[in-house]
């Protein structure tokens, strides 16, 4: 006697309306995208705040020839300030920054790996405002900074921003470039270390604000550009079903 194999395959009847709904699916998955944190049920996600530590032995900012700050052991911080970020924002990032646990201790033998933050180890902290970090290069080679926040509003956040670093550490130990000015910045990094730390994305989309079979358009009736993943789920479950079929017949 032959053994019995398990297989999934779709048994809906008739045959034929299952396998076009399982080909349906195929080709809504390969025309459409799952949410991304750009995309979310048609429209866009909010920007974010994004910083860019680099563990240095030493950083400096000049422009035009003259220096304007320099720092010794610690973080260079590049800072960009997205158009829609909020004072809890401005407010969160610091305490990030500061906390960040990039050195080694070396107290102990072995070194604990990654145990000190900036603070621990008395370094010191340089802060320069770079827009460039929210560029996007989805169309064509040109960047786009849409993303980021406009003059004013950028420069009175990002001062807000510093000015919470200072009072969340030692003043004197935490410098600044100059904003909007075209800077000469140089630093060794040490290590390389560099981490990107944003601030924390928004929460998607309510999904039952989509149509009633979770695909198509919305209830709202304006264009729907991701699935319902849980119908999606649903769906394919309802048209799959485990069976038995002889083991001789997958040899």
């Amino acid at each position: 006697m032959h053994s019995e194999a398990y297989v999934a395959a779709s048994i809906h009847s008739p045959l034929q309306p299952s396998i076009t709904a399982l080909a349906g699916i195929s080709r809504l998955l390969a025309r459409q995208s799952l949410p991304t944190p750009q995309h979310s049920f048609g429209k866009d996600y909010p920007a974010i705040m994004r910083t860019v530590l680099q563990r240095v032995k030493s950083a400096s900012v000049t422009v035009d020839g003259q220096l304007i700050s320099s720092i010794g052991r610690g973080l260079l911080v590049l800072a960009a300030i997205s158009k829609d970020d909020t004072e809890k924002d401005i407010e969160s990032m610091p305490g990030k920054i500061l906390k960040a646990k990039l050195w080694d201790d070396e107290s102990t033998d072995p070194p604990g790996k990654w145990k000190k933050n900036v603070v621990e180890i008395e370094g010191e902290v340089l802060c320069v405002s770079q827009f460039t970090l929210l560029a996007s290069m989805k169309k064509g080679n040109k960047p786009s900074f849409h993303q980021s926040a406009s003059g004013l509003k950028a420069k009175e956040q990002y001062q807000a921003f510093f000015k919470k670093v200072q009072d969340s550490y030692q003043a004197d130990k935490v410098k600044d470039g100059l904003f909007a000015a075209m800077m000469d910045v140089a630093l060794v990094n040490d290590g390389p270390v560099t981490i990107q730390i944003d601030t924390d994305p928004p929460k998607m989309d309510d999904p039952t604000s989509l149509g009633p079979s979770g695909f198509g358009t919305p209830s709202n009736g304006t264009a729907s550009t991701s699935v319902d993943v849980n119908d999606l789920v649903n769906n394919m479950t309802r048209i799959t079903k485990e069976f038995k079929i002889p083991a001789e017949l997958l040899e």
